[in-house]
């Protein structure tokens, strides 16, 4: 077996031009899909209940802000198995038009049953699985990481920018003129993913970045991932089940806080100070290797924040110190929890385990609309009750996270490997394995990868990369 017939990969440390583009492009769909979704967030309650059924049946309220999550949750990962079979454009674009034509009928809706129907509709259009794939395909196995980081930095400030331009939007257009701008968004992307994003040279499964069925008992079985997904389930399900209140305390002309024309104002500080606050959090969790504690914290700083919404809904100054804590600590989860999964998923699960991950999330988004749709009662303006039943959800999560060993603080490798036979993989992985710092090594030779688990503080890359290219 000749060297170059066993390894071909290469170490650069510089994504080619087309690998920026097509991560560029790709985290720019993502962007646009996110924005659509977040720009109602600090809008949505108080325009739904003066929908035409709101009234009589005010749970819908909640429901519909969350249902997107649960078609999301239910069709996300067929999506990205559909992706492989029928390729990654033609999905994702089906996938937008879907986004699209949901957000046209809640545009042109005028009862709350007409909004739910479009939310569900909107979240139909489970795209995330199936351009994750197309990053993939788009990318050499040692930048794909970076790909995806660009996609996740992408997301996050999709979320912060929403935020802040939603109640402008509001104030211009109205909620039904925002769902038609997502509507235009959504078109958009798809202009972009076929005149932007280049077309992969090949399209192939990739167990680090997509959902393979087989690897579904393994990830179910896990504890430590089954912890994050709860975990995560419940971060959306409290963020979801808070801003069905958030919004309508803030318009209550009782209270007297903020008009809705200028809640932009308390956002925008509120986002870009807890960004920055979020920096340190994360580089403490990582660099030090503090990231139980860190964890632990973020989870901490939400509960306070629920408290202090709880007892303190009446003041706009005690609203804002509350979002700044609860938006620091959430920024932090939200940035840390997709590491955590890749440190614990097992070599060449790393794609089941995300999946798994997303799909917890968007259906904790939807489980939170539910919640807060039933518990609350516009009668009688029960903000603090929804305030603290989120801080007991938060508090179970607490307990179950200071239960948690430290993580281990492993990353992963692959590399392009062509091998004939089964017993060839048995030797690699052996050989792999023998190098300090290496802690797993699988090969799938369908998929003509190996893929590690390794200590990156441990691990010599050159040492790595002899062991594979060994005769």
């Amino acid at each position: 077996m000749m060297k170059e017939d066993v390894v071909e990969q290469t170490f650069s440390t510089e994504m080619t031009a087309e690998e920026r583009k097509g991560a560029a492009s790709l985290a720019s769909i993502f962007g646009l899909r996110m924005m659509g979704l977040f720009l109602i967030l600090p809008v949505f309650s108080t325009y739904a209940h003066g929908l035409d059924g709101a009234l009589e049946k005010p749970y819908l309220v909640g429901i519909a802000l969350g249902a997107y999550g649960l078609t999301q949750a239910l069709l996300q990962i067929p999506f990205g198995m559909m992706s492989d079979r029928f390729g990654r454009k033609p999905v994702i674009a089906v996938g937008m038009l879907l986004f699209a034509i949901g957000s046209v009928i809640a545009a042109m809706a005028t009862s709350i049953e007409g909004v739910l129907l479009g939310r569900v509709i909107q979240g139909s259009g489970a795209v995330a699985a199936a351009v994750i794939a197309l990053a993939a395909d788009l990318t050499r196995d040692e930048h794909r990481t970076k790909a995806m980081a660009t996609i996740g930095i992408t997301i996050g400030i999709s979320f912060a920018v929403s935020m802040v331009l939603g109640p402008l939007l509001n104030s211009w257009v109205g909620v039904s003129g925002i769902f038609w701008l997502t509507a235009v968004l959504a078109l958009s992307s798809i202009l972009v993913l076929y005149f932007i994003v280049p077309n992969p040279k090949q399209t192939m499964h990739h167990s680090d970045s997509e959902v393979t069925t087989s690897m579904f008992g393994q990830i179910l079985k896990h504890k430590s991932l089954l912890r994050l997904d709860v975990g995560v389930l419940i971060l959306h399900a409290c963020l979801t089940a808070m801003f069905v209140v958030l919004p309508l305390v803030l318009a209550d002309k009782n209270l007297n806080l903020l008009a809705m024309s200028d809640q932009w104002k308390l956002y925008l500080p509120v986002m870009l100070v807890s960004f920055v606050l979020m920096i340190p959090l994360i580089i403490i969790a990582e660099a030090k290797r503090k990231m139980k504690q860190v964890f632990v914290l973020s989870i901490s700083l939400l509960i306070v924040a629920c408290v202090m919404l709880a007892v303190g809904h009446a003041s706009v100054v005690l609203i804002g110190v509350a979002l700044l804590i609860f938006f620091t600590g959430f920024n932090t989860l939200e940035a840390s929890l997709p590491s955590l999964v890749a440190k614990y998923a097992p070599a060449g699960a790393k794609g089941t385990a995300i999946g798994v991950f997303n799909t917890s999330q968007f259906f904790g988004a939807f489980v939170g609309g539910v919640l807060g749709g039933f518990m609350y009662h516009p009668d009688v303006q029960n903000y603090a009750m929804v305030f603290w039943v989120i801080a007991a959800m938060l508090m179970v999560w607490l307990l179950i996270a200071m239960t948690m060993k430290q993580p281990p603080y492993l990353e992963s490798r692959s590399f392009l490997v062509r091998l004939d036979n089964a017993e060839q993989a048995r030797d690699l992985e052996t050989r792999v394995l023998a190098v300090e710092g290496v802690v797993e090594a699988v090969v799938i030779i369908e998929e003509t990868s190996l893929y590690c688990k390794v200590d990156n503080k441990v691990v010599d890359e050159k040492i790595l990369f002899a062991a594979i290219t060994m005769s």
